[in-house]
């Protein structure tokens, strides 16, 4: 007689849940010790406690969680948790103290070559690093608190740090302190979202060669460069907030040689560059709103076929400034709050054309000390020349059908 196949898996999957077990750690046990003995498919409930541990290794599908955050301290000497099991999962608990080596990433948490692991709901305070992965897929890390306190660039580490993953979940995260809130370098096909990253050292987020990736609702604030995007394709950032990324070489976002990428209904505000373009083919920039930064949209290098279409431009310094011929890129229906005017046919789009590109932020570029002068006297009459002398604007970037109320965004 034949057994279905179906119906063997149902009972080995069955009988493994039975005689899994729950393990209880307290203070003064290792835990390695009990991760040792433990069987793939068991829990380990950890009290509250200050665990002196570190260099703890997870080789079996373990589920690990914290009773009231028990404290791991690394005592500044070596990584704490190393996970190397598919679909182990570790939660509340509270990690801190890392070491820290020029050689060596070490981390409060590093998965290696895993599958459906779950890192959610701890807490990493001192770290070098903090949630490291490596060459793993289908892992999520959310619900995070991560704080580091270096100072340097070259003493600090990022705060989730992934390279050669895919399809990862990264979402509610608290990140700050941190060189890079958030790194990614060759992780394709993975959402980010609800995250905050907020002053950290470097950027906020940063990312190379990932494509495909989806970053939505995510708030970036004063982070000491902002966010970084290079060398990628089929990025989507959607609905983020890039708030007072402040400084000589800081913007809200910087694209560089990216393409095919859409970047719509964000919120840029008070950063010294809302969209610092530097190359790049087929980005959609369409349903933003830049207010109060310095320029909402600096680009330069030419690409082909962006668009910027239906954007708020209001308050800021300069709404637009090139360095290049962009006339294989697209403006279109957006709202500028320095434009003046008509709508006589009451169609809700401007009859003459507007040109963002003041001559003031061409001098600006080509002669950057010149913007002591701004707002000054002769500013404000090369501002009046070019109202009583369009043709003296910079005619290389327009828009054909300036909105003439804001968008809704």
């Amino acid at each position: 007689m034949k057994i279905a196949p179906l119906f063997v898996l149902f009972c080995c999957a069955f009988s493994h849940s039975l005689f899994a077990r729950t393990h209880h750690a307290h203070q003064g046990i290792r835990i390695q010790s009990i991760i040792d003995k433990a069987t793939a498919g068991d829990t380990i409930r950890i009290r509250r406690g200050f665990y002196k541990q570190n260099n703890i290794v997870i080789n079996k599908k373990l589920v690990l969680i914290g009773e009231d955050f028990p404290v791991f301290d690394g005592e500044q000497k070596n990584e704490i948790f190393i996970v190397t099991a598919h679909g182990a999962a570790i939660s509340g608990l509270q990690i801190q103290r890392t070491g820290n080596s020029s050689l060596t990433d070490m981390a409060g948490i590093k998965l290696r070559n895993v599958n459906y692991v779950q890192i959610k709901n701890c807490k990493l305070f001192s770290v070098a690093y903090g949630i490291y992965l490596e060459n793993c897929r289908h892992c999520e890390v959310s619900g995070n608190v991560i704080m580091a306190s270096s100072k340097t660039e070259q003493a600090s580490g990022n705060g989730i740090h992934a390279w050669k993953c895919s399809r990862l979940l990264i979402s509610h995260n608290k990140l700050s302190g941190c060189r890079d809130g958030i790194y990614f370098e060759f992780v394709t096909e993975s959402l980010i979202k609800n995250n905050l990253s907020s002053k950290n050292i470097r950027y906020g987020l940063h990312f190379m060669f990932s494509h495909n990736d989806t970053y939505e609702f995510n708030a970036f604030k004063d982070n000491g460069a902002g966010v970084a995007v290079m060398y990628t394709k089929g990025v989507t950032m959607y609905g983020n907030i890039f708030y007072h990324n402040w400084g000589d070489a800081s913007f809200g976002i910087l694209l560089k040689e990216i393409s095919d990428s859409r970047i719509e209904h964000n919120k840029f505000v008070k950063n010294t560059v809302g969209i610092y373009m530097d190359g790049g083919d087929r980005i959609s920039v369409c349903g933003n709103e830049f207010s109060e930064n310095g320029w909402a949209m600096r680009i330069q290098a030419s690409g082909d076929g962006n668009s910027a279409e239906k954007n708020n431009f209001c308050g800021n310094s300069f709404d637009v400034t090139a360095r290049s011929a962009v006339k294989l890129n697209t403006f279109a229906n957006n709202y500028w709050d320095k434009y003046d005017g008509y709508d006589l046919d009451k169609d809700g789009a401007g009859d003459v054309p507007y040109f963002p590109v003041s001559i003031y932020s061409v001098i600006t570029e080509q002669i950057p000390i010149a913007m002591i002068l701004y707002r000054s006297f002769l500013a404000n009459i090369m501002d009046q020349m070019e109202k009583v002398l369009p043709s003296v604007t910079p005619d290389q970037l327009k828009d054909e059908m300036p909105r003439m109320i804001k968008w809704q965004l």
